[in-house]
């Protein structure tokens, strides 16, 4: 079943813009530590360690910021040094490997903005992921 093209209603957007981005940065970040813990996100943290990030869901307003540090992921309120921006359904896509992110990059999907060499090691981090072993793969089958 392929994802929607689908995106985040405006007032929706406005109001998700307004809140702390520390919760769901929080979640975002201990979803990226449970993945690694078992071993689903083959992270070498050596690369990626004093790291900063950014996720930003554009049609959704949210900015998800995130560190590395210390073999772990943190919440971070510094400006990133990488930046991956792009729609929900987008980033969906992404995850459920209906779309590789060279494909979405090409189409203007998905932006990338920051350190380049961070940048490719993400990417090849993300296309390395086998999103069968997470929660994601309860939501291909639907």
């Amino acid at each position: 079943m392929r994802v929607p093209e689908l995106t985040f209603p405006a007032a929706g957007a406005r109001l998700l813009s307004r809140l702390p981005a520390t919760p769901p940065s929080w979640l975002l970040a201990s979803l990226l530590n449970l993945l690694k813990r078992r071993g689903v996100l083959p992270v070498d943290m050596d690369l990626l360690d004093g790291k900063r990030f950014e996720v930003h869901i554009k049609d959704a307003g949210l900015r998800l910021r995130f560190a590395a540090s210390g073999g772990a992921f943190t919440t971070s309120d510094a400006e990133p040094d990488l930046r991956l921006s792009a729609n929900g359904c987008d980033f969906a896509r992404m995850m459920l490997r209906e779309e590789d992110p060279d494909t979405l990059f090409f189409q203007r999907k998905l932006a990338i903005e920051g350190d380049t060499e961070l940048g490719l090691i993400v990417k090849n981090l993300l296309d390395s992921v086998d999103w069968s072993q997470t929660p994601l793969a309860g939501m291909m089958a639907v």
